[in-house]
């Protein structure tokens, strides 16, 4: 799982998650599990060493993948800086416009095919694989097959209409969007309730207390609460 723009404290409580815990909970503590959870997810990953994977763009201030790999990463995503333009930048189709310019956004940058030509040289990989944009047809692929966006929620807000996608690649490394619209409102369902869940939290718990971790390791904030509520004795 990588982390995008949606996954920070101030974005879900301007599109609804925040409401949405505070009707079904009362109060915000899921909420702050949730965000704190987010602060642990990866920015950013490699399929093969050769797609480069992220959910918004690239910045002018990461060059390589290195760069990358030693990010500040682990608290709420800033206003700017690298980590912000990693999931808040968007690729500009225009041939005129091939550098960073600032979004229209008010976070992150658009990036032409020079950008993106340049960091797949440096960095000797073959594909920016990204998502963040909406695409009618649940997809879209840009800079002679470089750049590929994939959008998987479809008839977006319920109102936009459009498709959506998820997008597999195969051993070979070849591409293949599956495309789907969305189910029709007569034949929606609430997903069942996961059947026994307070054994299936349990045994999670008791993973969790029997593995190993690195010296100077710890568990994420989120699952040690979690933890100190179901066995605070036997919680080291």
């Amino acid at each position: 799982l990588l982390r995008g723009n949606h996954e920070s404290r101030q974005i879900t409580q301007v599109y609804g998650f925040y409401n949405e815990v505070m009707r079904k909970y009362g109060n915000p503590s899921v909420w702050h599990y949730f965000t704190e959870l987010f602060d642990f997810l990866t920015v950013a990953c490699l399929i093969d060493d050769h797609v480069f994977c992220v959910h918004g763009g690239l910045s002018p201030s990461i060059h390589t993948l290195d760069q990358i790999r030693v990010l500040e990463r682990f608290r709420e995503i800033p206003h700017c800086g690298a980590v912000a333009d990693l999931v808040w930048s968007d690729p500009d189709p225009e041939p005129e416009r091939g550098g960073f310019l600032p979004s229209n956004r008010g976070a992150g940058y658009n990036f032409g095919q020079r950008v993106v030509d340049k960091f797949l040289r440096l960095n000797n990989v073959d594909h920016i694989l990204r998502a963040h944009q909406l695409c009618m047809t649940g997809y879209q692929v840009l800079f002679n097959d470089c750049l590929s966006t994939v959008w998987s929620a479809p008839n977006y807000c319920f109102r936009c209409g459009n498709l959506a996608s998820v997008l597999e690649i195969d051993e070979h490394l070849q591409r293949r969007f599956n495309t789907f619209t969305a189910a029709p409102e007569s034949e929606r369902q609430a997903p069942a309730a996961l059947p026994n869940a307070t054994g299936f939290l349990q045994g999670c718990a008791d993973r969790c207390c029997s593995m190993h971790l690195p010296d100077g390791k710890n568990l994420p904030l989120p699952l040690l609460r979690y933890l100190r509520t179901t066995d605070p004795d036997g919680l080291q």
